[in-house]
Parts: structure tokens; sequence; C-alpha cells
């Protein structure tokens, strides 16, 4: 599969301020795959290490702190050569390693020509220790979901790839493009970016497979909530997590503890929440008050919305099936708002350095989906799972902040269209919405002129 991260460890690689690399991502995301690849296509070979599989590895950092040592130690005991600049370390299941984690201090400091990279499961709950974590010695990099445009080269779809790169105008997409790629992200909607159930659908054509091992990615986490330092926060880890698909459901996304088990209080779960949050499982999305810089000054921290880390894992959580996704199935119309915006979130938050926000207001009530900060301008979003959409909140919206909004993004199955400040996005064009927000904005800038 190509990954689009290749290229950004490609810029690690060639950097002149190389530091080793910590790699986090949710479990199964493809953390080692892509390391091995990478270390397959620019290095002449790959030294790998997993802490997990082979226990000794452990032992040699338990003793010295000297990089020499340590490399040489590593050599003989795998039988693999380790050369400055061209072979690529890897450091696998690091998460319950704190010396290991500790000592990229050293390899920064004393042996800047070795190229590491480190990966672990639920890495940023266990970097959450200051004495292990060599703060200012390493770059991290950020590995998520594959992309809607990661899934049709995936799945032979390299034309629709392909024209999608070309658009460069805001111009309705043709029929012969628009409508498989609306087919094809129902299919997203139901395999979601994983690469394991992704090379099930994919390679293989086999659903139930695909099912398979959605299951078992769901499982493994379920698994790694066990692993929470105090043991009182394992069960409602779970039920926070498993309460998701009904929090969603809700016209009304914003998260209410009560949904989790009747008579829940913030207190009790918040922690609980805030650990599936730095696992990076669930994405929280806070209110915010106003389109003001800066963005999280105007957060109301007692309204948040979350979502999950991927589509098609939602989609499996809510038990629905891969058949809901045909014409008229009742349960699909019923949830697709819910899919369609997890979608949508997930693509945003690959593309933007700020988490997005949303806002609503009460009496009448308006509710803008997300809002974006793009450079040093916010941007309100809202997002449709139909065609013939009107957009009362986001008019609303300009009318309460007429200063604040350049441009108002809709995201529907409407067709490309710049229409004088609205923009609509078609669904499958989500992970281009950076690239089109720059053509609307140029595109105003020449009329203005």
């Amino acid at each position: 599969m190509e990954r689009f991260i290749l290229n950004k460890l490609l810029e690690w690689k060639n950097s002149p301020y190389r530091k080793p690399l910590f790699i986090k991502g949710v479990r199964q995301v493809g953390k080692t795959w892509i390391l091995k690849e990478f270390g397959k296509r620019y290095y002449e070979n790959t030294a790998y290490f997993n802490f997990d599989e082979n226990e000794r590895y452990k032992q040699f950092f338990e003793n010295t702190k000297d990089v020499d040592r340590l490399l040489q130690n590593l050599m003989l005991a795998s039988g693999q050569r380790i050369l400055p600049e061209k072979t690529l370390i890897i450091f696998d299941d690091v998460q319950d390693c704190p010396k290991v984690i500790n000592s990229m201090k050293y390899f920064c400091e004393n042996a800047p020509q070795y190229h590491i990279a480190c990966a672990g499961s639920l890495l940023g709950i266990a970097l959450v220790k200051p004495s292990s974590f060599p703060v200012g010695k390493v770059n991290c990099m950020q590995i998520d979901p594959m992309t809607f445009s990661e899934f049709l080269i995936a799945n032979g779809d390299e034309n629709l790839y392909e024209y999608l790169k070309t658009v460069d105008t805001l111009e309705p997409i043709p029929d012969a493009f628009f409508n498989p790629l609306y087919e094809k992200l129902k299919m997203y909607y139901v395999t979601g970016g994983m690469p394991e159930p992704v090379l099930m659908w994919t390679k293989y054509r086999d659903v139930e497979a695909m099912q398979e091992a959605m299951s078992r990615i769901i499982g493994a986490y379920e698994r790694d909530f066990a692993k929470h330092p105090d043991v009182h926060e394992f069960p409602k880890i779970s039920m926070i997590w498993k309460s998701i698909p009904s929090q969603l459901a809700r016209e009304n996304k914003k998260f209410i503890y009560k949904v989790v088990k009747e008579g829940a209080r913030a207190r009790e779960y918040e922690d609980a929440l805030q650990w599936l949050v730095d696992a990076r499982l669930v994405h929280k999305i806070y209110r915010s008050s106003a389109p003001n810089l800066p963005i999280a000054a105007y957060d109301d921290l007692s309204a948040f919305k979350i979502y999950l880390v991927d589509v098609g894992l939602l989609r499996r959580l809510s038990q629905l099936a891969p058949t809901a996704f045909g014409e008229g199935n009742r349960l699909f119309s019923e949830f697709k708002e819910a899919l369609t915006e997890n979608f949508v979130l997930q693509t945003l938050i690959t593309q933007f350095e700020v988490i997005p926000r949303y806002w609503t207001q009460s009496n009448p009530p308006y509710k803008v989906d997300f809002m974006i900060q793009r450079e040093n301008d916010i941007f309100p979003i809202e997002v449709k799972s139909e065609t013939n959409t009107i957009s009362k909140s986001l008019k609303k919206f300009k009318e309460l902040f007429p200063n604040k909004v350049k441009l108002r993004i809709r995201f529907s199955l409407d067709n490309l269209k710049l229409d004088n400040d609205m923009l609509n996005i078609p669904l499958f064009m989500a992970d281009k919405t950076d690239r089109l927000i720059g053509l609307a904005l140029s595109q105003q800038k020449s009329i203005i002129r």
C-alpha cells in the first residue's frame, strides 16, 4: 500500500536537524509496516529490534548508556550490521521500555550519525513519564488511518486519485468521475482507513475477513484499556468507548456523561475519557464561543463532542453491517450523518495543525459542525450527508460574525462550487480541503482586483 507519510519520513532522513524519531499512532495503524517499507526503499539495510518479542534486547539498555556499546551488543545479538547513515535502526514495541526511550537522548547527543526510529502501541500514554522521555532530543511524527486518497490507490483506482490531484479550479466534477468517487466513498465508510481491513477488501474482496480484522482491532484496543495504571478506570474507559455510537447518533452530538451510564458525572469519568483522548483513540472537539484568535481562548470546556479515530471502526463498533450501505437502507440513512461527520473530522485533523472546534447557539438553535484554523483565519464548516442542502446555520454565523468570515465551507454530495463566499466541497474531496480553501481565497482576491 502507498502511504503518503513515507514522503515525510524521507524529509526526516534528509534533514540536517534530524534526531531520533518517535512514530505515534494507535495500534494497528501501520507503524511497523511503514518503517520497514521506508527502510527497504531508502536505506542499504534495516536493523529491526522488537522489544516485546525479544526481552534480552531490553537488558542491554539496563546496564549502560554508552551508545557504541549498545550498538555493538545489538549487532552481536541480532546478527544485523548497523552502519551510520546507511542503516535504518527500528526499535519497535518500546512502550514498556523506559530505558530504551531515555537512551534516545544519548543517541541524539553522542551519535547523531545513526538513523533511529521508534514505534510502540499506545505510545502517547507511555510517554507521559517525565523521567524517561527525552524532551527536545527527538522528533515526533503522527501516523493516522489511511486517507480516502490512499484508499483509492490501494483499491486500484489510481485514475480517480490522479484526477483529484489535477483539480485546480472550483468547477463541477464531471459525472464520469463524480459518481464512481461517491461509490468508493461509501466503501471507505465500510472499511475505514485501518490497513488490514483495507487490505482484506482491496486485495481479496473478502467482506467477512474485513469484518473479522476490524473486530480484532477493536478487541485489541479494549484489551489495552486494562493497562491503565488505575484498575478502577478500566470499566469507565470501556463504557465511554462503547457509548460513542450512541453519543454520535443523537441530533445534538454534545457529549453527555449520562449516555455512558445513568447518573454518571463528569468528575467520575473525565480521567477515563482523557485516557482515550491521549491514546488518540478518540478526538475531543470543544465548543467555541466565537471565531477569534487564539482559538483555544474561546473554548467552552464544559461542552464538547467526541469522535472515533476512524470512520470504519465507528461503523463496526456501531454493529452496522456492510450491507447497510446499499441504496435506501434505513439503518444507514439514520446513522450516516454521524459517519459523515466522523469521516470529515478525521480528514481535517490530518490537514490542519490546530484541532477543530464547533459552534452552537440556542433559542433559536443553530450549529456549525466544525471550525478550523488555517494560518490566521478561522473558517466555519457544515457537514451534510445529502444533496440539495440549505445552510441556515452558516448564514446565521456570518450574520453574527460578518468581519470574521472570509469563507464558509459546506461538505455535502453537491458538486464542487464556489458561490460568493460559500465553498461547497464534495465529501470525497475532504482530504483536499486545505488546497481547495487556498483556491477559493485566490479566486476571491482575483475577483476583488
